[in-house]
Parts: structure tokens; sequence; C-alpha cells
């Protein structure tokens, strides 16, 4: 699986395919979907973590039903920029899916993602806790995805 640096990402992916953002967390893994176009992130689903070949097989499965030619996942990178142990986490869970098939993947750092997600939810949308929790993972998703997406444009305005 080549793992690209962000901006050397959409030369390796065929056009008019859309890419899925990923937030890993401890119980769940949020996902978002990109348009073809790769303008604009959504909110897709929320895979439970129970065992890996299980998460894999559903995100495939996903990624074959949209046309996605590449993986966005999210880096909870330190403040000061260094990886820690969650980092070390999301970079195993992309070897991991190289193991079973090859798939384009870039990462996006991701600090402050969940974060900002929840004040929007809160003061934006002014979703009660319960609420928030079912939307804040897939979500997040988006964010990173939207990121990911928004800084291309920026770097490269042609895309």
């Amino acid at each position: 699986m080549p793992v690209f640096d962000l901006k050397d990402l959409p030369a390796a992916c065929p056009p008019n395919t859309a890419w899925i953002g990923l937030d890993l967390g401890e119980k769940t893994i949020g996902v978002a979907v990109s348009d073809t176009s790769r303008m604009i992130s959504s909110p897709l689903k929320l895979i439970r973590k129970s065992k890996f070949s299980i998460e894999a097989e559903e995100l495939f499965k996903l990624m074959e039903g949209r046309n996605v030619s590449a993986l966005v996942i999210g880096l909870p990178l330190n403040m000061d920029g260094t990886e820690g142990p969650r980092a070390q986490s999301c970079r195993a869970f992309a070897r991991n899916l190289e193991r079973l098939r090859p798939v384009n993947v870039a990462f996006q750092d991701e600090r402050l993602s969940t974060a900002g997600v929840e004040r929007f939810l809160i003061e934006e949308l002014d979703l009660n806790r319960k609420r928030r929790a079912e939307v804040v993972d897939r979500t997040a998703a988006s964010w990173i995805l939207q990121g990911a997406l928004d800084t291309l444009r920026l770097t490269n305005p042609s895309l």
C-alpha cells in the first residue's frame, strides 16, 4: 500500500473517484466520504470496533460500493507535532489493511478535530450529549477529510 504525502495523493488516484476519511477511535471508526470531484466531505457511518478483519471487510465494501480510490486517515499528533501511541496505532491500522488489499493512503493531522466537532455540535446545532455521542466520530471523520480536500485545493487550485 502506498502511503502518500497528501499533496501527492491526487496524482495516484484515477479522476472522478471518491475518497474516504477515517477517524480511528478506541471503540469506533468514524467514516466519511467525498463526492467524486473531491470538493465536499460528508459523514457516512460509524463502524463499531470488534475484530480487525471484520472492520476491514466492512471498509472495503464501502470503498467498492462508492468507487473510492484512497483513504485519508486522521493522524492524532501530539500538540508539539510528535507522534505518540495513538498515531502509531493509526499507522499500524494502515499497514494491516495493506496485508489484506492494496489501497492508497494519506494521513491528515487531526489535532483538535474531535474538540472542534464537539464545539460545533454544541454551539451551532445544540445537540444533547446522547445525540452528540451518536454523530461525533463520523462527523470528525468528515472534518478530517474536508481539511485534507481544502488543503489540497489551497496548495493546488487546479485540482
